[in-house]
């Protein structure tokens, strides 16, 4: 698909040149004979551009076509509201939690008790917390709802709480025999992942995907609300605020459906978080966009395969920065004569800067390539909330230019939220892994001094041959 358009592009491109060197080289004499050959050119080169243009959206439409088609499998879908009412106003964030019955006990309503615990109640304003249940088996059901009903009837009176059973009738999806524990577990967890995201679609703006052995952090609707209004501006398709490999995942609503039907085109043992990787790609948010610190966190679980089946990229300790030698240049104005060094020297000091304007910057030119792993940049004081840079992003660049230093491309780390940026470095595959600069842009002015407290580099150590 990407050679068709690459030969498009090319075709394109062709035209524009044919165009500029008539242009410029034809003898005025010989302009009007080789007027109607140009003409006959173009012709034939706009043709064979709309044809590749066309094939592109011939292989776009089957594409889609097949998409739709599994997402007629959801038409026999059916759900009973079990606990709360069905009729819901739209939120700005939905907490779904899928669940089915596990051998020994289960954690969903340690997983609900603990979203309801760390929430306060103008967070509860703004969320509802959507339970799947997926299982056939009666007794399990009418006991977990009884359970539900019993220990959170004040959220379900007030509509913070819905619980639907839902089943996938009639299934369509591609299915084989399970060659493994794991695929067992992925074939039930798509199914479920499937109803209660096509239940999810018209709820909220936005949707967060948990597991029912999940346990949440304080405040947490906050801090993903703080991270969405960064982003904004920016385009992406699953913000991970966890190291699980699928809870903890925020998507926009709008993406459901077309998220729903991808799952859906595939075996039903193949696993999800890899489809989830794969439907990433696919609406062009190349590296996943992990946020720190983890705001879930996995319970203690009875599932054998687990960590196999579900594997947990663990919150390593990566210790204290260590922000290679590097050189700081910026072109705002410092106050105080703090020097643009101290943004990046580890020992306290800090940068003061003077109204900030438009694509100004802080640019830190390494002086060796490095394999960055981690960055975090600190602005502002807790003194003084106007201090914050509340408008900046930052970037990595590669391919160091000498004069003025600085490099030629920079890949997009992500915004500032609140001041503060605290993430994880992912590269595209093949893709240059070796950073030289690092650059804090203002993406908006502003009126008031701001205070750059610090930037943090944690690098990958190349471990030494014995």
């Amino acid at each position: 698909m990407r050679g068709r358009l690459g030969k498009c592009v090319r075709v394109l491109a062709s035209l524009v040149i044919l165009e500029f060197f008539l242009h410029e080289n034809i003898a005025e004499r010989a302009e009007r004979q080789y007027n109607t050959l140009l003409s006959e050119k173009k012709k034939r080169i706009q043709q064979i551009a709309q044809e590749e243009i066309s094939s592109e959206i011939t292989n776009h439409l089957k594409y889609f076509t097949e998409m739709q088609k599994s997402s007629h499998v959801l038409q026999h879908a059916t759900y009973t509201v079990l606990v709360g009412a069905a009729l819901q106003p739209k939120r700005l964030l939905t907490v779904g939690i899928f669940s089915v019955q596990h051998r020994n006990r289960t954690y969903l309503l340690d997983t609900i008790t603990s979203v309801f615990q760390v929430s306060s109640e103008q967070d509860l304003e703004y969320m509802l917390i959507l339970v799947l249940l997926s299982d056939t088996d009666p007794r399990w059901l009418n006991q977990t709802v009884a359970n539900i009903s019993g220990l959170f009837m004040p959220h379900i009176e007030s509509g913070r709480l819905l619980v639907v059973h839902g089943l996938l009738g009639g299934s369509k999806a591609k299915s084989r025999n399970h060659t493994s524990p794991c695929g067992k577990v992925y074939s039930r967890q798509k199914t479920s992942f499937a109803l209660l995201m096509n239940f999810a679609r018209n709820l909220s703006e936005y949707f967060l995907l948990l597991g029912d052995n999940v346990q949440s952090t304080p405040r947490f609707l906050s801090d993903i609300f703080w991270v969405l209004e960064a982003w904004n501006q920016v385009p992406w398709v699953i913000l991970d605020f966890s190291s699980m490999a699928i809870s903890g995942k925020v998507f926009h609503t709008e993406d459901l459906s077309r998220l729903i039907s991808f799952v859906l085109l595939f075996p039903k043992d193949i696993s999800t978080h890899l489809l989830l990787s794969e439907f990433r790609l696919l609406l062009s948010q190349n590296v996943p966009i992990r946020l720190n610190p983890s705001l879930f966190y996995r319970m203690d679980s009875d599932f054998e395969f687990e960590d196999t089946c579900f594997p947990v990229e663990q919150d390593k300790d990566l210790g204290k920065p260590d922000n290679p030698a590097a050189t700081v240049f910026t072109d705002m104005i410092s106050l105080w004569n703090t020097n643009p060094q101290y943004a990046y020297i580890l020992n306290g000091d800090s940068l003061w800067v003077l109204d900030a304007i438009k694509y100004n910057y802080l640019l830190v030119v390494l002086d060796k390539p490095q394999k960055v792993i981690k960055v975090a940049v600190e602005t502002g004081s807790n003194e003084n909330k106007l201090n914050f840079l509340k408008h900046g992003q930052l970037l990595l660049g590669y391919s160091l230019m000498d004069y003025p230093k600085r490099c030629a491309h920079y890949n997009l780390v992500g915004p500032l939220v609140r001041g503060q940026l605290n993430q994880m470095v992912f590269y595209e595959e093949d893709s240059v892994k070796e950073i030289s600069c690092i650059k804090l842009l203002v993406t908006a002015s502003h009126d008031h001094p701001i205070k750059i407290s610090q930037i943090k580099v944690w690098t990958e150590v190349e471990e030494e041959e014995n």
